[in-house]
């Protein structure tokens, strides 16, 4: 039985569509569906069956997968202690994590590992949507939940902290900001509600419901740019609004909130050196920007107005 029909066999059962596992597989879709098909014909009976929204594993698909997990598993142990894999990280590791956070945080990061690793191919998905690792859209996740279930290894990556911001252009032309009542009759921007991707992410729940929207979007990165340009008041990681000098917080100690970003990946493949060395670098490249992360000055509550806390430093895990 050929061991590449096996293995595509695998990324199709995981992501469920056939593009997907060729993204994965870095092939045709064509491809794939080739191979599925060479694989059911020599086990003699259909591993999927063809959806509108994808393959579904039959039953035979079913018995099949854990078998070949364990074969893939054995192969990557061989694999990881080859003379070649001490020569250097290659192969290809991608990462999924949250537009903002990616974008502003581990893109110059990791452009900075892959410089040294010139055999190491790092795809980073910086996107406003959850990035699914049971759907093998990527190899590490970095998320706001922490994954409740599956066979995934899980950290604590780290806290970081958001506010309230204005541009100093809307605040000198609207009337003062003092107390959370003051906000009544000012113009906001924030997510759009129906296609918010985490409860994380519902921020003036907590704090005050606005009459009215300049802007919702559903990235970040554009309600930071609307607020820079004097458009309204957001809540936005502090990561990207401590850097852009045209922005004031807006009730600094009162209008502060904290969130997490947990860290994730399969366990089938925390052995491997390319996995365990990203996994390594993206948590000290979290440590190394505590001080954009969780500003000094920066008060941890459940909730506007709570006692100043400095949230503990995420531990250390060995793989």
């Amino acid at each position: 039985m050929d061991w590449d029909n096996l293995r595509y066999f695998l990324e199709l059962a995981r992501s469920g569509t056939l593009m997907s596992a060729a993204r994965r597989l870095e092939v045709d879709h064509t491809t794939v569906a080739r191979r599925i098909q060479a694989l059911e014909k020599e086990v003699g009976a259909p591993l999927f069956s063809r959806e509108s929204g994808g393959h579904r594993l039959t039953e035979a698909g079913r018995r099949l997968q854990p078998q070949v997990e364990a074969m893939e598993s054995a192969f990557q142990a061989v694999e990881s202690t080859a003379p070649a894999s001490q020569e250097g990280l290659s192969g290809l590791v991608r990462i999924g994590a949250t537009e903002g956070f990616g974008t502003v945080v581990l893109a110059p990061q990791l452009a900075l590992f892959a410089a040294q690793h010139p055999k190491l191919t790092i795809d980073l998905l910086a996107m406003p949507r959850l990035v699914h690792l049971s759907r093998r859209e990527a190899d590490i996740v970095i998320s706001l939940e922490r994954p409740a279930r599956g066979p995934v290894v899980v950290t604590k990556l780290t806290d970081y902290t958001l506010r309230l911001y204005a541009s100093k252009q809307y605040l000198a032309a609207h009337k003062p900001i003092k107390t959370r009542e003051d906000l009544r009759g000012h113009t906001f921007i924030s997510y759009v509600d129906d296609l918010l991707f985490s409860k994380e992410l519902q921020y003036l729940d907590e704090l005050h419901r606005p009459d009215t929207f300049a802007l919702r979007s559903t990235s970040v990165l554009a309600q930071h740019s609307a607020v820079a340009a004097g458009e309204g008041i957001a809540v936005l990681p502090a990561f990207i609004a401590e850097k852009d000098s045209a922005l004031k917080p807006v009730l600094r100690g009162q209008a502060n909130f904290t969130r997490t970003f947990w860290m994730s990946m399969p366990a089938e493949t925390k052995h491997l050196g390319r996995m365990q060395a990203v996994w390594n670098f993206l948590r000290e490249a979290a440590e190394a920007q505590q001080s954009l992360l969780l500003p000094q000055n920066a008060e941890k509550s459940d909730g506007p107005g709570g006692a100043p806390q400095r949230p503990p430093r995420p531990r250390k895990q060995v793989l």
